[in-house]
């Protein structure tokens, strides 16, 4: 409805324009698949109790808060944490049930008099982080009298008292420890080992904090059908549907559950993980699976994984060797081997990948970058091996001396298409396709005619041509770089009255030097004759 006017003068209208710039999607937004130590749901998604579905995380920090951090024999913590230690800054935790998780927190506490015996058991009720008690004792008794008997105990819950019991003393009477506490405490239990011989003098708690931690490790429950999940109930990787930021999925944890209880290697569990998960990720056409070498090879072995693994596809990505880290869980007077602990690299590489994103953009290959928050690797590589791997799809991470430890590979699992053999290449199609996908909603439903056909060509053109600015395109000129099409030749009447709008986009990706070859012979140097 056109608007009136009265008074003669100049009037200003604004006018929606009907099309939006285009703005690139997040490419550096991985999720890890596996186990974690805990899971506290006033500190994740109330909505989520049991923490099977996606949830986002910013920082080490929050996934603490959240996971309670590492556990031994769980592998995904240790990826998270390579991941926001080589530059990553947001990722999805996709939790499966059946590891650490439901395993109580407990501490023993030591004899005051006698340190090697032990006073009292204290056991938290949930599975929870950050589970402290603090047990304080009387001053000492004045000349003549009895020592005093008694004890305070508190419960400290992610540094903040809850709970407070003082008077208390160990056997069975009124104030009997276990008698309050149990009948009393939200938060924990207590108990009394039978110590036969100790006189109850010997059995009151030393003074001091005492933190609860989960006994052992990794109890597994778990197989390939909890990892894949369900799109239904939002779990495993393909809970990762209601997750459209995700770029990138790794499965840290398969490791775990492809180890056997005696030690042994379950191959086929490995393939069968990686395998499903590539072809999820390709039917999704948005993700790419990262994928780890099993631990442990040698070169000619990882030759034979990869074989075995049987996939020609330009949305999963292979990386050879496992690293090694310093243990988290390690105590001070650990020897060399409880020091070290081997980890798949898939953290690591995301945290790689999304570093590169940000510096240089998702068109530049994530090689040729320095690793950090690693010791070594589990096996170093010779350039002759890699020239074995490097053909097969399989990225090696090698050891260049004072030059650190490096990615040496960008290649993706495709063997067949030479089109896609990068991984930049792959990334930076999606990356295109998904931004043109969001950016362009507004068209849906608008008048099918020449005038929303230019300015839909507009709108991309605009897009590529700043990302041709910044190097993704190849060419000295936009017209050598693009191409959008959109007109009577792809729009037919016949395609309008179907209410399609057609738009055909060619673009021209920059690919990695990967070969750096420089041809030097002898010249035998003369003076130049001036006629």
């Amino acid at each position: 409805m056109a608007a009136s006017y009265g008074a003669p003068g100049v009037y200003i209208e604004e006018v929606a324009s009907g099309s939006m710039p285009i703005e690139g999607v997040g490419t550096a937004i991985p999720a890890f698949v596996g186990f974690t130590r805990t899971y506290d749901a006033g500190a994740g998604d109330s909505r989520d109790p049991e923490g099977v579905m996606p949830q986002l995380v910013t920082s080490w920090e929050q996934y603490e808060r959240i996971y309670g951090g590492f556990v031994e024999g769980a592998m995904l913590p240790h990826a998270v944490y390579g991941f926001f230690g080589n530059g990553g800054s947001a990722c999805y935790i996709v939790r499966i049930p059946g590891g650490a998780a439901g395993q109580p927190a407990k501490a023993a506490l030591p004899s005051a008099n006698r340190p090697e015996v032990e006073s009292l058991r204290v056991e938290a009720i949930e599975a929870g982080h950050g589970v402290e008690v603090v047990v304080e004792r009387p001053g000492p008794a004045e000349e003549g009298q009895e020592p005093p008997q008694e004890f305070t105990l508190r419960v400290v819950v992610d540094g903040q008292q809850r709970e407070e019991y003082p008077g208390l003393t160990v056997g069975r009477g009124a104030r009997g420890a276990e008698r309050v506490v149990n009948d009393q405490s939200t938060r924990v239990r207590v108990s009394m080992p039978v110590q036969p011989g100790v006189p109850m003098a010997d059995r009151l708690p030393a003074a001091g904090v005492y933190r609860l931690e989960p006994e052992g490790g990794v109890s597994i429950s778990a197989g390939p059908t909890e990892f894949e999940g369900s799109v239904t109930e939002r779990t495993g990787y393909q809970g990762l549907a209601i997750a459209d930021e995700v770029s990138m999925v790794a499965v840290p944890d398969l490791v775990t559950i492809a180890t056997r209880p005696d030690g042994s290697f379950d191959a086929r569990t490995y393939l069968t993980v990686q395998g499903k998960l590539v072809d999820w990720c390709e039917q999704s056409r948005t993700r790419m699976a990262i994928l780890d070498a099993p631990p442990g090879l040698n070169a000619a072995q990882a030759l034979e994984w990869r074989s075995a693994l049987a996939r020609d596809s330009a949305f999963g990505a292979a990386y050879y060797p496992h690293l090694v880290v310093s243990n988290p869980l390690a105590g001070v007077s650990s020897t060399n081997g409880d020091r070290y602990l081997t980890v798949p690299p898939c953290g690591h590489i995301a945290g790689v990948w999304a570093r590169t994103d940000g510096t240089r953009g998702v068109w530049k290959a994530p090689a040729n970058e320095v690793v950090r928050g690693i010791v070594r690797l589990e096996t170093d590589i010779t350039s002759g091996e890699q020239d074995l791997l490097n053909p097969q799809g399989v990225n090696c991470i090698r050891s260049f001396g004072s030059g650190g430890i490096r990615i040496w590979g960008a290649r993706t699992l495709s063997m067949s298409d030479p089109s896609w053999r990068y991984v930049p290449v792959r990334r930076l199609f999606i990356f295109i396709e998904e931004s043109i996908k969001r950016g362009t909603q507004w068209a849906v439903f608008e008048p099918n005619d020449r005038n929303l056909w230019e300015r839909v060509k507009r709108t991309i053109n605009a897009f590529l041509r700043t990302l041709w600015r910044e190097g993704a395109l190849v060419g000295s000129t936009p017209d050598q770089a693009f191409y959008v099409k959109c007109d009577e030749s792809n729009n037919p009447p016949e395609s309008v009255d179907a209410g399609r709008l057609v738009v055909e986009v060619g673009i021209c990706p920059v690919k990695p030097a990967e070969f750096v070859i420089f041809r030097i012979s002898q010249w035998q140097g003369g003076a130049a004759t001036v006629e």
